[in-house]
Formats: C-alpha cells, structure tokens, sequence
C-alpha cells in the first residue's frame, strides 16, 4: 500500500514538472510580435484581395523525431505549437459598380485546435482560444478554436464569390486540401470549385531578404556552427570513425542551444569525400586520407551552411594542397567579382558576365589538372551557393540576384574519384546595406595553413 501510494506520488510529480517544462520545450528566440504582424500584412497586399489560410505542422509520428514548424506558418507567426491554422483577409477596395460585394478591412485569426488533456499529461500544456491571454501569447490579433475555421472561410467567400478563385494556400497541405473540398460542398459547388493558389510563392518573395532579426539570429548559428566545426578539428586523426565526429559537433551545437542540425552532417573521408551528399558516416578516418566536413545547427529555426576539408593527420601532402588552394581561389574569385544588385547566385550559363558561378569555374578550369593533364572544370558538379535562412537552402527564383539583405553561401569544389580526393569549402556571406559581402563564418580557418593550425590547436 505504500509503495503504491509512493509510486503515485512520485508519477503526479512528474507529470507537474512535464507540465511546467513544456511550455518551454519548444521554446525559441522569437522577435517582437510586431515583426511577425508586419509579415502577414506583408503577405496580404500581395494575394490580390484574396484570403490565405497556412497550416502549422503536425506533431511527428515518433517520439525521437523533434518538433520542427512548417517554415512559412513560423515566418508569419513565430508560433511553434502544432496544429495551428492562420487565415490571413487582404483589404479590398471600395466597390466601384451597383452590386458589388462591401469592401473587406484586413483581418488576421490564429485557430487553434483544442487541448487534448490526457495527452498533454505526456505531451505538455498547450494553448487554445479560450487560454488566457491567448492574443497576448500569440501575437496574433483574434484567435479562435480550430473548428471555427470552416465556418468563418465560408462566411467570407458566400459573402464574396470571387473568393472561389482567390484562396491561398500551402499547395503540398493535406489539411489545404481537405478544408478547400469541404468549403466548396458545404456552398453547393463542385468538389473542384476551388482551386487554392500557391501561398508559398509569395510567402518565398518575402522571406528572400532578411530583416535585422534574422540577420542576428542567422549569425548566432553561424557562431555555433564555427564552434562545432572548430572541435571536430580537433579531434580528427587516424583512427577515428566518421560518426564519431559527427557526435562532437551534434554535442557542441546542443551545449550552444540549438536545436538540430540545417541538415544531416556529412563527414566523409577518403573516397567519401568524392560523394556529394554522403551521409552514412561509417568509415574510420585512415593516415593520408583527405576529410570533408559539411555540418551546421539552426539557431530558433534559422539556419547555417559550412564545409571545411581537412588531411587527417594534420598535414595535406602537396596534391592534397594544391587541390585545396584551387577551390580556395575559386571561392576568392567569386568574392572578387561579386557586385550587389548585379551579381547572380547558382547560374551556369557560361556567356553570363555577371553569374559568380562563372568566375568561379573559370578559375578551377585555368588551375591545375587532373592526373591525366585535363583541366579540373569538369570536376565540379554542382551549383556555387544558394540562399540560407529559415531552411538551409531557402526559397529563391534562381538564378538569383544578389541584393542588400540576402543571405547565401559560396561554395565551390573539386571532386576526383580517382584520386580519392574531394575538396569544398563553404561559407555563408551576407550582402551588407553597403553592398559589400560580410562573411558571417570568417573566425573558422580558411586557409590550409590555418587549417593545420586549428588540428593542432588540442
């Protein structure tokens, strides 16, 4: 009897701290509420008088899978609680014939779904339209429960038809999909009467340039990443696996309070670093071997991208070396020739003056060979860079032109199968208010020299 009694004791406590921690378990940096409101508004003057409704993420299916919101729902709200719906009601104008539907004001509405509160003894408190200072908590203007929404978007395109052909939305959602067929049957129409338009195009046009919060938050990731990268020079050497190096900078980035990796760390070695996206990670480093490192964290959902390559025991012998300081002054000469507002990101065409991706493949094919005495362009398989911010490759109509506020990498690398030898090296760069390139990962070594220095550094 008192073990039991005991036993409940102790499970009630515990289901109380799991209430109090919860809140905070998917607690992130945000920005003010206003940021978040001026997005949306943002968004709104672009849907053309339309609605546009984005569902949040849903919780995953496995216990090891960590929560991570849908991209654009976050960029709008900052809210990473899942199963949220925000709806978004542009303004519309006076109507300008007899009959017309009434102008509409601009209105915003967080629904949220209701609390399951046996699950939330394991999941941890959530919040719903009735939770007290639920605005204030959210930032949103109303919210409403979930089940409201159908309601309210009927409401709104009976009182508008045009509004048939005007709804925004996520085009992979399965919860878009599912609303609109229902809003179509319940006004007497066809399954196919409305056909959402694409939320995402717009949302991607906005997420392009990135404001002073993000900014900061896009170089506490870089910070981070810097950090990890740092010890895994350290403990490279003969004799350690792959995986392991991975677990030291996974270690490191959590000690620095992020979340996740941008994206799953490739630590290849050998003939692996030839591979692009090798991921497995199962090899021990051997004595001579080159090493490609390709890992970062997000910081509260803001991401960052780095490559070094180091030797593994600490010395690039000369072929090593000379591959190395080819894609090095590749990426140099992408820096050099790089002019905001005209220079283009992740464009292949070779009569492009302004395309960085030229000037770099220009400089690896008029430097070095390969073992045959052909030039080393052909080694080069993919593009120089892309946008970096809430997703690790972030949205962009490319090929891109570079402006004040982008946030993209350069990236060039040589890749040669036959020599077991692979070489990139990444970095993350900001186009200043200037115009000029700040490179947000500048304090991890870049030369091999400083490489070596950093393996050194125990």
């Amino acid at each position: 009897m008192r073990r039991t009694s005991r036993f409940a004791s102790i499970t009630a406590l515990v289901f109380t701290v799991v209430g109090l921690i919860a809140p905070f378990a998917h607690s992130l940096e945000k920005q003010p509420s206003s940021v978040y409101h001026a997005r949306r508004v943002a968004l709104a003057a672009k849907l053309h008088g339309g609605v546009a409704v984005l569902f949040a993420a849903e919780e995953p299916l496995l216990d090891f899978m960590p929560y991570r919101q849908d991209e654009d729902f976050y960029y709008l709200t900052g809210w990473n609680e899942p199963g949220a719906a925000l709806l978004i009601v542009a303004e519309t104008g006076q109507a300008q014939t007899a009959g017309a539907p009434a102008p509409r004001s601009y209105r915003e509405i967080l629904f949220l779904p209701t609390r399951d509160l046996r699950m939330e003894k394991y999941t941890g408190a959530k919040l719903d339209a009735a939770s007290p200072n639920v605005v204030e908590a959210t930032g949103v203007n109303a919210a409403q429960q979930l089940t409201e929404l159908p309601g309210v978007l009927n409401r709104l395109i009976d009182g508008d038809r045009r509004l048939l052909r005007n709804v925004w939305a996520q085009p992979e959602s399965a919860q878009a999909k599912a609303l609109v067929v229902l809003i179509a049957v319940t006004l007497g129409q066809d399954a196919n009467a409305i056909t959402a338009r694409d939320a995402t195009v717009m949302t991607q046009q906005l997420r392009v340039v990135k404001d002073e919060g993000e900014i900061a938050l896009l170089k506490k990731a870089a910070n981070a990443s810097i950090g990890a990268q740092r010890v895994m020079m350290r403990a490279t050497k003969p004799g350690v696996t792959e995986r392991a190096l991975a677990g030291k900078m996974t270690a490191a980035w959590m000690e620095d309070g992020c979340e996740r990796a941008s994206y799953a760390p490739i630590v290849g070695s050998g003939i692996n670093s030839t591979t692009l996206h090798y991921s497995e990670n199962t090899r021990t480093l051997e004595d001579g071997d080159i090493l490609l490192v390709d890992a970062a964290c997000e910081y509260s959902m803001y991401a960052s991208d780095i490559t070094r390559t180091l030797p593994v025991n600490g010395h690039f012998t000369p072929r090593q070396r000379e591959i190395y300081n080819v894609v090095l002054g590749a990426q140099q000469a992408a820096i050099d020739a790089f002019v905001a507002g005209k220079s283009k990101i992740n464009d292949r065409d070779r009569r492009d003056p302004d395309s960085l991706d030229n000037a770099a493949y220009n400089y690896i094919n008029t430097h070095g060979k390969d073992l045959h005495g052909q030039p080393l362009g052909q080694y080069w398989l993919h593009g120089l860079g892309h946008m970096v911010g809430i997703n690790v490759h972030d949205p962009a109509d490319y090929p891109a032109l570079l402006k004040p506020g982008m946030v993209f990498t350069i990236e060039p690398g040589v890749y040669i199968p036959e020599e077991k030898l692979g070489v990139r090296i990444e970095c993350v760069f900001l186009v200043g208010a200037d115009g000029k390139l700040i490179d947000l990962v500048a304090a991890l070594p870049h030369t091999a020299e400083d490489v070596e220095a950093a393996m050194e550094d125990k």
